[in-house]
Formats: C-alpha cells, sequence, structure tokens
C-alpha cells in the first residue's frame, strides 16, 4: 500500500480528497472507488502497481484521433471507480476491488522501461478510473515523462482540483468522459456530479493538455437534442471549439441491458447539432457501418484522415496543416 499525498485526518478517522466523494473513511473502511482505504489512520492506496489489465493499443481506441494517429500506446489499468454509471462496459474490472481481481505487479520504473522496449508512444491510463490509483498514474508519468515518453489519461474526469492540476504537469493528452449535461442525470446514472467535471476539462485545457471529449449517447437518457445543444454550446463558449467530439453508440451494458442500441439517426441529429454550434471536429463512434471516424478540414471540407475501425488508411495532413488548403488543423500530428 502506497499512501496518499491528497488526505487528511479527522475526528473519525481519514479523509480522501481525490475526488468531490471526499471519503471520510474510518479505520479499515474503503472509500466508494474500492482502492483507497484508511489504513493507521493515513489514506493508503491497494492498487498501487496492481494492474488488472495490460496491452498494447492503436492510440485511437482511446479514442484520440488528432494525437499522433496510427501510433501505439501501452494500456494499462488497475481496478475500481469512483462513479457507479449503470451503463459501464468495464464493470467487471471497474465495479471491483484489487483483493476480488486477478493482476501482476508492475512498478512504475518497470512499466517505464517496458513501454520503451515494445516501441510505444505512449502510456495510456485508461479502461478502469485511472484517478482512483491516482499516485501510480503520477509516478509512471513523471518518469515517462522524463524518458520522453507521452502520457493520456482516459477518465471520466471525477476529480478535485488540485489533484487533476497536479498530474497535468505530465500529461500530453487526455480522453474526458462527459456522460451528459445534467447534474441530476449525473445523480441518477453515474452516481457523480457534473460540475467537477466540467472543472476539470478547464484545467486540462488551461495547462495545455490536448483534449478529446467522448460523450455516449443513450437512448431516452441523456440523447436530447435540447441538452446536446447546451452541452455543445458550453464546449465552444469555455474554448473547446476545436477539441474532437466524440459521440459514441450505445449497446445494451451492464444494468442498462434492456436499452436499445443508440439509433444511427440520433448519433447524425448530434453531430448536425455540435457543427452548428461550433464544434470544429465531430466524430461518431462505435458504428462499424458509416464512417463518421473521418477527419474532415474545416474549412475546405475535404477529408484529410480517412480510418476504418483503429487503422488510418490515408492521412493527407502536411506538418498539421491540410494539404489542399493550408489551414492549420488542431492536434499532435508528430
Amino acid at each position: 500500500m502506497v499512501k496518499s499525498v491528497f488526505s487528511h485526518r479527522t475526528e473519525k478517522g481519514a479523509q480522501c480528497v481525490i475526488c468531490p466523494h471526499n471519503c471520510n473513511l474510518a479505520e479499515g473502511q474503503y472509500g466508494i472507488c474500492r482502492n483507497r482505504v484508511n489504513h493507521d489512520g493515513i489514506i493508503c492506496s491497494e492498487a498501487y502497481g496492481h494492474l488488472c489489465a495490460f496491452n498494447i493499443d492503436p492510440v485511437e481506441k482511446k479514442p484520440l484521433l488528432h494525437f499522433f494517429p496510427g501510433s501505439q500506446c501501452m494500456s494499462v489499468a488497475s481496478t475500481g471507480c469512483n462513479l457507479r454509471c449503470q451503463n459501464c462496459q468495464n464493470w467487471e474490472i471497474s465495479q471491483t476491488s484489487v483483493a476480488d481481481a486477478r493482476f501482476i505487479s508492475m512498478s512504475p520504473e518497470r512499466l517505464v522501461e517496458s513501454c520503451l522496449e515494445e516501441g510505444c508512444l505512449s502510456i495510456a491510463y485508461t479502461y478502469t478510473e485511472p484517478l482512483t490509483y491516482y499516485e501510480y498514474v503520477y509516478d509512471v508519468a513523471r518518469l515517462a515523462h522524463e524518458r520522453g515518453i507521452k502520457n493520456i489519461l482516459v477518465s471520466a474526469g471525477y476529480v478535485n482540483k488540485d489533484p487533476i492540476r497536479n498530474l497535468s504537469l505530465y500529461l500530453d493528452a487526455a480522453n474526458i468522459d462527459l456522460k451528459s449535461f445534467s447534474d441530476d442525470l449525473y445523480v441518477k446514472v453515474n452516481h457523480g456530479h457534473l460540475q467537477p467535471v466540467l472543472d476539470a476539462l478547464l484545467i486540462l485545457k488551461d495547462a495545455g493538455v490536448w483534449l478529446e471529449i467522448t460523450n455516449l449517447l443513450i437512448p431516452l437518457i441523456n440523447d436530447d437534442a435540447g441538452m446536446v445543444k447546451q452541452m455543445c454550446h458550453w464546449l465552444v463558449e469555455n474554448g473547446f471549439a476545436s477539441s474532437p467530439l466524440h459521440f459514441s453508440r450505445f449497446f445494451p451494458m451492464y444494468k442498462m441491458d434492456k436499452l436499445s442500441p443508440t439509433p444511427l439517426a440520433s448519433l447524425l441529429k448530434a453531430r448536425d447539432i455540435a457543427q452548428t454550434e461550433g464544434m470544429q471536429y465531430v466524430y461518431i463512434g462505435n458504428v462499424g457501418e458509416m464512417e463518421g471516424e473521418n477527419t474532415i478540414c474545416p474549412v475546405c471540407h475535404k477529408q484529410l484522415v480517412r480510418r476504418r475501425g483503429f487503422d488510418v488508411l490515408e492521412n493527407y495532413l502536411d506538418k498539421g496543416k491540410c494539404k489542399y488548403c493550408g489551414a492549420l488543423i488542431a492536434g499532435c500530428w508528430g
């Protein structure tokens, strides 16, 4: 176990202040994330160095489409999550603890060496909620940064301001899962709140982290056109117009296994709304039968990057600019 920096003693025992739940724990009690425990009056992480997932992925899988396309990232996860999303696609590992999962132990130093040995451009902290094993992510990210490896955070962004500001010093890119644009829905469906996620987005943007945003459209839950418009308006008004926005198709999963998949018409409508509101790069993901993840120049509207699944088939970018009209295309293109 590793002691948490973001904690303090209380009359009850000790309080974790990594995320907005601010769990106040008695001796031996675990936080909502199942990773953090009061051990002898100190908040400790049981997940440190215990990886339940360890894979090499294309960066497009995160999804990141404007961050070194075609490159490989070493994807790692420990168990745990500080949300309780009823539609979680990785619930077998996110909604459990280290003690109840199979894992391999790997120090930050060994993980960084493995990344270099495999020739991966980046390390992605992904699959579950990386912020629940914050100390490990921070230590790996710092070492990776020193060795010239990029760091990618794939997260729901449910975190307090100081921890994410501290971690952002070593992050190169992030995909933040913006569940909806309704605090009521965050409470009902995700067991969280909206505002901390918006605060995290602003902090990451101000820190210069390359940001892409995912919004999973769930039928009859968060696919209301008015809500989509409100979300996109906030993004544009707060400086995210050039951040790629991924509308992802929902499939029945976990506690929402009785719902239908998102209709293609809903995804297309959401894309139209986002573009009308001023979002420059809008993608449709999780849909195999349509080319919703090709990059289009927002100025001349020519196709610049053609993709099939996670593969880059064609790339007509020239040093980050449109080959046809010379417009600068936001992203990290290498």
